[in-house]
């Protein structure tokens, strides 16, 4: 158990200290975290419905066998299209001290 929560907080450590290095610190990180958690789970409830639909019409033969692998996969490209950082705003960069 000392293992897992040992694990557990260094995952958590390593998370904010890469997410505070990136570009528009942590808060705007967040913000894109929580942007993609919301798209994984829409994404998530549309392919459990269309692979029950496919279950339940095509209970054999290769749709069923191919279908949800398929789905999954048209799902992957829109998660990845959608779920990229916007443009970074074009304002004048500080310079570096």
């Amino acid at each position: 158990m000392r293992g897992f929560l040992l694990g557990f907080a260094l995952f958590v450590i390593l998370s904010v200290t890469v997410l505070s290095t990136r570009q528009g610190g942590l808060r705007r990180q967040l913000r894109f975290a929580a942007r993609r958690l919301r798209l994984g789970l829409a994404l998530g409830g549309i392919y459990l419905v269309v692979s029950a639909v496919i279950k339940l019409i095509f209970s054999e033969g290769p749709v069923a066998d191919f279908g949800p692998a398929a789905v999954a996969l048209v799902l992957l490209v829109v998660f990845i299209v959608f779920g990229q950082d916007p443009a970074a705003p074009a304002g004048p960069e500080s310079p570096a001290h």
